[in-house]
């Protein structure tokens, strides 16, 4: 088992390295340049320049038994394909019975963009958000250590 971030923008990882660290999972953080990482065995820095290619090789890694933390909406459809289980930094997972309706709304919101219908992105990540997240990745971790008897 085994924890995937796509941390090029993601606002959630000091989480992450806490919640895998108490079940000593190991981490990849995934991301186009090099960043700062946590001391330890267990977190490990995988740089993938070039656009797409952080979500390629998790897109190609993730599968029955891990847990990947995106908001990448095509990465986590890829992700869940594959058998893996998929968190948003909110705290939202991502399900098979989910994953085409969330995806068409990304492509109607982008679509909605681009005409300059809204102008506005997301609402800023709020400290309810970041708890939330906390508890559903544990969660997440609890099942996936259940069903596959880690």
């Amino acid at each position: 088992m085994t924890v995937y971030v796509d941390a090029d923008a993601c606002p959630v990882k000091d989480e992450v390295y806490r919640v895998a660290g108490r079940y000593a999972l190991p981490v990849k953080v995934v991301a186009n340049s090099p960043m700062r990482l946590p001391a330890g065995p267990l977190v490990e820095m995988v740089v993938c320049p070039g656009f797409g290619a952080a979500d390629d090789w998790i897109a190609g890694q993730a599968g029955a038994g891990d847990v990947v933390a995106t908001a990448d909406i095509p990465l986590a459809a890829r992700c869940l394909a594959a058998g893996a289980r998929v968190l948003d930094p909110r705290g939202r997972p991502f399900t098979d019975t989910d994953i085409g309706a969330t995806l068409a709304t990304r492509d109607l919101m982008d679509e909605l963009r681009q005409g300059g219908a809204i102008t506005g992105g997301p609402a800023p990540m709020t400290a309810k958000d970041r708890s939330r997240f906390l508890s559903k990745l544990d969660e997440m971790i609890t099942a996936v250590r259940r069903a596959h008897r880690v």
